[in-house]
């Protein structure tokens, strides 16, 4: 799983930005539990996973945004 959030973490902006479409978005709910998993956040596991579903659909635009401006996906762990 490490080497997914490296991976993801190493793609082109542009590539980045096309997974922020809202039914690819579902690799960034993955890649946020997954972070959250190894920085042992147990909130921000649950948040990830009520992102799933619900959160998507208005998450894609923010993580639109956050990919245009800071070239990464918005999490806070």
């Amino acid at each position: 799983m490490k080497d997914l959030m490296k991976s993801l973490e190493q793609l082109p902006w542009y590539v980045k930005l096309i997974l922020c479409i809202p039914v690819l978005d579902i690799v960034w709910a993955i890649y946020r539990i997954a972070k959250s998993y190894y920085a042992q956040n147990t909130l921000g596991i649950i948040l990830g996973i009520l992102l799933i579903i619900p959160g998507a659909v208005f998450v894609w635009a923010v993580d639109a945004v956050c990919v245009i401006i800071n070239k990464e996906v918005w999490w806070f762990c």
